[in-house]
């Protein structure tokens, strides 16, 4: 069972990472998956930001909740310092 503590540390480990380079990993159901590398662009209380640029130069935004990365609906890898660090 998820409690609010592990919810706390995961949002506190996210917000550490506002600005690096992250790479997700989402679950699009029925062995089909997303992988796509962005910036963390900003955190809220419920919610974070990814921000990914395509090869036409365009930028979309895509929210993801503190929970669902919990629940391991996304996986998420941050680049820091030459560094692949795991956020669970």
């Amino acid at each position: 069972m998820i409690e609010k503590t592990d919810l706390f540390q995961v949002k506190r480990d996210i917000q550490s990472f506002i600005g690096e380079k992250v790479q997700l990993k989402t679950n699009k159901g029925r062995k089909k998956s997303f992988i796509k590398e962005g910036i963390l662009e900003n955190t809220y209380p419920s919610i974070f930001v990814i921000k990914f640029e395509n090869e036409f130069d365009m930028i979309r935004r895509v929210s993801y909740s503190y929970t669902d990365v919990l629940t391991k609906a996304v996986e998420m890898v941050v680049f820091k310092d030459n560094q692949r660090i795991q956020v669970s």
